[in-house]
């Protein structure tokens, strides 16, 4: 056994213990179809958001993990729902008026509102897979209504309906008395209307695989194969995985009091039920839940607007079990920590990499990190310098590493044009300047007075501890009270990067320029 596979099987990053899972799952033969399974849903009832990225990227990670310790071959299936119906018009949409006579119509049926493709559905999945393919995972995407109508969904359908009172025992146990009286686990789509129906069934044939009810008070039966009948949600989690024999599944939180009523059906169909792993919620700066069709949070657009794939691969390892806030003020945080992960990589023993979440981002080839400036600084120069552009940016940059240039750091050139996006829509509005004190006064101008008469270590350490000495000669205790008033004084915000390497980006004449201003007032009506 390699070093590497002895290593990984013995690795406490949550990847690779989900992946231990796989290995014994197969310890004494191969699946019988040849691989492993990876599957993530998708339900398509309102624009891809940035959960539904991070369920395919960590399942991603699970899949990466099980291939450095096992040799079965693996695969990544992306499973769209867009065949349920529409149960309310997005609020996220243009037009959505012209939706509202297509509720609980297919999602593969209703007209998309943004006029670019067949549907509602097709649209989203466009959407969806667009997003996949910018970030490379190597997937296959399947849609539930071409699954339904091909037939490939029938053999498992007609077991269904050979199953249907096991089945239904199952469900009833966890539906409330008033929903039992109308529950069936078929949906019929109504061949007058196109809709879903929720309707209870009045008759269940086993041996012609029928489903009869009534619609609109006129008794009608359908087959239950060819996609003129769905089940719902619950069963039709397990009845995919019996019917494509899937390995791996990761969901939500809000999913978890179900996951004995999947594997239960997938058993009762059966398959042998996956391998879970169920992840918190992502919420918006509210603490609320983010959705696909009320919009909040961050979509995958706006994150790649202020800052680069790699980092939001980055938010999405950690501490997948733990709710975390999702909302642009995790951006900056996320970048700098990528980045202080790739320059720890390559001095890291193979133990430590493999629990380095640059590992998982990169399937164990990970980058040189190239941001010789963090982000958080880059931001602080952008507020300072107030830039418009990028290449004002690096005016700043190259008095700090005089040989980069944006062809040799294509990050660092990314994250500054990132920064000034960042700093003009988030940072900017919020500013708030306040006078400084008489403590804060006398040492800022000591600070500039210092400042203009140095001759010594221009480098970031001895610019840091030239301001050190001064806070400390000005009595401030706790030193952080000194950098603080140097932030909001100087830069209208509380906190901010050590400022000796903000003044060895920026510039020592430009900084005493800066001290000048604050001390005169200058930035108190901006």
């Amino acid at each position: 056994m390699s070093d590497m596979r002895d290593a990984a099987l013995k690795s406490k990053a949550w990847p690779f213990e989900e992946a231990r899972k796989l290995v014994k799952r197969y310890a004494k033969s191969a699946p019988k179809k040849g691989y492993v399974l990876f599957e993530t849903g998708y339900g398509p009832s309102g624009l891809p958001h940035i959960g539904t990225f991070g369920e395919v990227a960590r399942t991603t990670m699970v899949r990466r993990a099980f291939e450095a310790m096992s040799d079965i071959p693996t695969k990544l299936i992306s499973f769209s729902d867009d065949l349920d119906g529409m149960r309310k018009v997005p609020g996220n949409v243009p037009n959505p008026e012209r939706l509202q006579e297509h509720l609980q119509r297919p999602l593969s049926v209703v007209p998309d509102p943004f006029e670019e493709y067949d549907s509602f559905g097709d649209h989203n999945n466009a959407m969806l897979r667009r997003f996949l393919d910018t970030f490379g995972f190597d997937y296959e995407f399947y849609s539930s209504s071409v699954f339904y109508r091909s037939g490939q969904f029938d053999e498992v359908l007609l077991r269904c309906v050979q199953k249907y009172d096991e089945i239904m025992e199952v469900m009833l146990k966890s539906l409330r008395e008033e929903r039992r009286a109308t529950y069936s686990c078929f949906l019929p789509i109504s061949p007058k209307s196109g809709r879903v129906l929720y309707v209870p069934m009045k008759s269940v044939s086993a041996t012609d695989g029928t489903i009869t009810f009534d619609d609109d008070g006129e008794e009608t039966t359908l087959s239950v194969t060819g996609g003129q009948v769905k089940l719902q949600w619950k069963p039709d989690f397990g009845a995919r995985w019996a019917a494509l024999d899937v390995d791996f599944e990761m969901y939500g939180k809000d999913h978890s009091t179900n996951t004995h009523i999947y594997d239960e059906i997938c058993r009762i169909l059966g398959g042998r039920a996956p391998e879970h792993f169920v992840y918190e919620m992502f919420l918006d700066e509210n603490g609320e839940k983010i959705s696909k069709s009320s919009g909040n949070g961050i979509s995958i657009d706006q994150w790649l607007t202020y800052a680069s794939a790699e980092s939001l691969s980055y938010f999405m390892y950690q501490k997948p079990r733990s709710a975390k806030r999702l909302h642009f003020d995790v951006i900056p945080k996320a970048v700098d920590e990528y980045h202080q992960q790739l320059r720890a990589y390559p001095g890291q023993e193979l133990k430590a990499q493999l629990n380095n979440p640059v590992w998982h981002i990169h399937n164990g080839q990970p980058p040189l990190s190239d941001m010789v400036v963090p982000f958080s600084m880059l931001l602080n120069l952008a507020s300072a310098s107030s830039a418009e552009t990028p290449a004002q940016m690096w005016g700043f940059i190259n008095k700090y590493a005089p040989d980069a240039t944006p062809a040799t750091h294509p990050g660092l050139d990314a994250a500054a044009a990132h920064a000034v996006r960042y700093f003009h829509d988030f940072v900017k509005p919020t500013k708030t300047y306040r006078a400084a004190s008489d403590v804060e006064a006398a040492a800022l101008g000591d600070l500039r007075s210092r400042l203009l008469a140095y001759d010594g270590d221009t480098s970031a350490e001895g610019l840091q501890s030239l301001v050190f000495a001064v806070g400390k000669d000005h009595g401030f205790e706790p030193l952080r009270d000194w950098f603080k008033a140097i932030y909001e004084v100087l830069l209208g915000a509380s906190q901010g990067p050590r400022f000796g390497g903000f003044i060895a980006l920026y510039g020592i004449p430009e900084t005493v320029d800066l001290i000048e201003k604050g001390l005169s007032g200058a930035f108190l009506d901006t």
